[in-house]
């Protein structure tokens, strides 16, 4: 009816409404807190980091990331910093990326052995440790290896005279950590043999052009071995692979039988040829494998006006990523200085051999293969440059004999790299890029079938310079004595000027 009055509600309604909404409310309070849950563990396990120091020193490299996920054991650093090590920071937030990386592979233990001295000695007595230098042990299934403060940092001491304490010139504890897991986990170091004798670079430090490469590649669990070829019988048979770089002179007869036999037993070589250098045995050997280098040498015309044109010998090519070697340095650009020729491969005439050439560097497009590299007729060169075909030019080349396609399946075969140039490796050149070096790691590696370690290498330090040219020091000059002591006292005027109005 209208005129029916609401009942009022009973003391057990109410009682009842209140267990409702506190059920409710509890309810909520107990999803909010699964939710909350939920994402902290989903963060937990999955989230991102980011690097924004200057030059990316606490990013592991490609090539870091990759050998850590290959790790079958637990790996155990521990850390002997004291707090006034000038690289204490550095190396323990680079510990922290490995750690990360690692995905519960690596362990990590600091210890100051300032302050906490039983723990110290008890491992410096386990680990035979006698040194007071700050050092990381790394222990992994029963072999340990240290690595010293030294060797992870270049340390400038000029300042010290003057009152100021050391200065961290480069930082490279990557290269040195990433080493020394190398050397634990493999063992046995691998032999490369350098060929000598027929005025290739010498290897001895101080006096050889490419004591960069011999670090780099050293620090890849390997060690180099001379090989004079007329001094032998055969090429021993620890050497795992043989090197040789821009030989001035042919091989004897001699010599290219016992280049052949070794690589007829499974024989891994990496041959970086000067086209400069006549050697037509060593080239008449690349041919019965399929690769022909062209007496040719690479050139570009380079627009430095609206009608002026500059020739250039020196090559910028790419890395193709159709083979192992260079699968990781897919369309990254490099600079070959010097000479280059090209090389012709013909895979169709050495299939029946069950041998399989394939290309790994080719020239940016515009360059052209000049037959009469020595002339100076600029409009003979500008000619041949118009009437070339645009066919990629190819400068470098891989060979395998009777290995599978499917690069998941590993075969114990012949194995050879070939590059057109021998200048790229030299320390003048390196030091501009890395990509020269990144390609030679690749390339040993992929010839010594350590395929987990062709990767993207970690960077060579390099302290940071800044120079400038007179103008630019000229007009720093008037920045810093008239401009920047005019702008606050333009500013004080107008405030004087406003306060007085």
């Amino acid at each position: 009816m209208a005129d029916e009055t609401k009942k009022p509600l009973t003391r057990s309604g109410k009682k009842i409404g209140r267990i409702r909404i506190g059920l409710n409310v509890l309810a909520q309070t107990a999803l909010i807190l699964f939710l909350v849950a939920m994402v902290n563990s989903f963060a937990f396990k999955h989230y991102a980091r980011w690097d924004f120091s200057r030059d990316q020193k606490y990013t592991l490299s490609d090539k870091t990331k990759r050998f850590v996920d290959t790790l079958k054991g637990k790996m155990r650093i521990t850390v002997f910093f004291s707090p006034t090590t000038p690289i204490t920071a550095d190396v323990q937030n680079l510990l922290t990326e490995y750690q990360y990386a690692g995905k519960g592979k690596i362990d990590i233990e600091h210890i100051d052995p300032e302050r906490n001295l039983s723990r110290a000695k008890e491992l410096f007595d386990k680990y035979k440790v006698v040194t007071d230098e700050s050092l990381l042990v790394l222990d992994y299934e029963g072999r340990n290896k240290t690595v010293k403060a030294s060797e992870m940092a270049d340390i400038d001491q000029s300042g010290t005279a003057f009152g100021e304490g050391p200065r961290v010139a480069a930082f490279k504890g990557e290269q040195a950590i990433t080493s020394a897991m190398i050397d634990l986990v493999e063992g046995k170091k691998k032999t490369l043999g350098y060929v000598t004798g027929h005025k290739e670079p010498l290897l001895s430090e101080g006096t050889s052009p490419i004591t960069v490469l011999k670090t780099f590649i050293e620090n890849d669990n390997i060690k180099f071995q001379d090989l004079n070829l007329l001094d032998l019988e055969a090429i021993p048979a620890d050497v795992n692979a043989v090197m040789i770089v821009g030989p001035q002179y042919d091989f004897s007869d001699r010599e290219m039988k016992l280049l052949r036999d070794f690589w007829d037993k499974q024989g891994r070589i990496l041959l970086l040829l000067d086209p400069a250098a006549k050697t037509p045995k060593l080239r008449g050997f690349l041919n019965e494998l399929g690769v022909k280098v062209n007496d040719d040498r690479l050139m570009v015309f380079l627009r430095t006006g609206i009608q002026e044109l500059a020739l250039t010998r020196d090559v910028q090519a790419r890395f193709l990523g159709d083979s192992p070697v260079t699968k990781r340095l897919a369309d990254v650009r490099a600079l070959f200085f010097g000479g280059t020729s090209s090389l012709t491969l013909a895979p169709d005439r050495v299939r029946a051999a069950n041998i399989r050439p394939e290309p790994l560097i080719q020239a940016e497009k515009g360059y052209f293969a000049e037959t009469d590299y020595n002339t100076d007729n600029q409009a003979k060169l500008e000619a041949d440059a118009k009437q070339s075909s645009n066919v990629p030019l190819t400068i470098g080349a891989a060979v395998e004999k009777g290995g599978s396609a499917d690069q998941r399946v590993q075969v114990n075969s012949p194995r050879l790299v070939v590059v057109s140039n021998a200048t790229f490796v030299q320390d003048n050149a390196i030091t501009q890029d890395q990509q020269g070096l990144d390609f030679i790691s690749g390339s040993v590696n992929w010839l010594l079938s350590r395929e987990q370690l062709i990767g993207i290498a970690p960077k060579i330090p390099k302290p940071l310079t800044f120079s400038l040219s007179e103008e630019a020091l000229r007009r720093l000059r008037w920045i810093v004595l008239v401009f920047m002591p005019l702008v606050p006292a333009v500013i004080g005027t107008m405030v004087w000027w406003q306060r007085r109005v």
